[in-house]
């Protein structure tokens, strides 16, 4: 690996442990967007679950008392996403992935650009166990078929009155389970080789580090500095997403 690999690598592993520490989602999302320039896609996406795990679950220790103080709206989201990842992974045989990522990134940048100017954020206060499980079974099916398992959960969170605590016990160990599975099925099939082995002996420690910096920033936030992040997040990631597909 030359110095320009481990440099372009590392930035990758920085930033998207550093968005994932922060919001508890968005490693796939700013970090693909390095590691595609030096890497094959099925190296590169097989590296981002991983690394989105190790991060997610410093996160997830962090609210973990809200986790346990309401598993049931976490089971709402998560149990409909596990049926809904081979869902996916069967449309990936009906829609190719990159209309399925073009759809997506524009529902984020709608969303996130519109509610970023609004003075006023939604407010969804009254129990919605059934939207709750159709948002987590599309989450999973968006994960199988294209690694984008936290975008409609996070717009959707991001909706309701929560604390920032609350919303974090839904979507980092949301993301965390459902890409763990990715990642398993990866090494079911092989894929994490040797040469994976050296990424990930250079992205792990970066990607730790900056995941810790980005919670340090997150306990800085007040609930609804936190809402705002996140759909500011979304629109940034969307955009970001949109420009990988059309220009990498």
């Amino acid at each position: 690996m030359t110095i320009e690999f481990i440099a372009i690598l590392a930035a990758g592993a920085a930033l998207g442990g550093f968005v994932n520490g922060l919001a508890g989602f968005g490693t796939a999302m700013f970090a693909l967007g390095f590691w595609l320039q030096i890497l094959p896609p099925l190296e590169a996406v097989s590296l981002i679950a991983l690394m989105s795990v190790v991060s997610g679950l410093q996160g997830v220790w962090v609210v973990r008392r809200s986790v346990l103080d309401n598993p049931r709206r976490l089971a709402r989201f998560l149990v409909p996403a596990i049926v809904g990842i081979p869902a996916g992974i069967a449309a990936l045989s009906i829609f190719p992935p990159l209309v399925i990522k073009l759809v997506i990134a524009a529902m984020m940048i709608l969303y996130g650009g519109f509610f970023s100017l609004r003075s006023a954020l939604p407010r969804f206060e009254r129990p919605t166990p059934v939207v709750d499980g159709v948002i987590g079974f599309l989450g999973g099916v968006l994960g199988g078929a294209a690694s984008l398992s936290g975008a409609l959960p996070t717009m959707w969170c991001s909706m309701r009155p929560w604390p920032k605590a609350e919303i974090r016990a839904v979507l980092q160990p949301f993301n965390v389970i459902v890409l763990g599975l990715t990642a398993a099925g990866f090494a079911i099939k092989g894929v994490y080789g040797f040469h994976t082995l050296k990424l990930i002996a250079v992205t792990l420690p970066v990607t730790l580090i900056f995941a810790q910096i980005g919670i340090v920033t997150f306990k800085r936030l007040n609930d609804d500095q936190f809402r705002r992040l996140i759909i500011a997040l979304m629109f940034v990631s969307g955009t970001v997403l949109l420009a990988r597909e059309i220009f990498w």
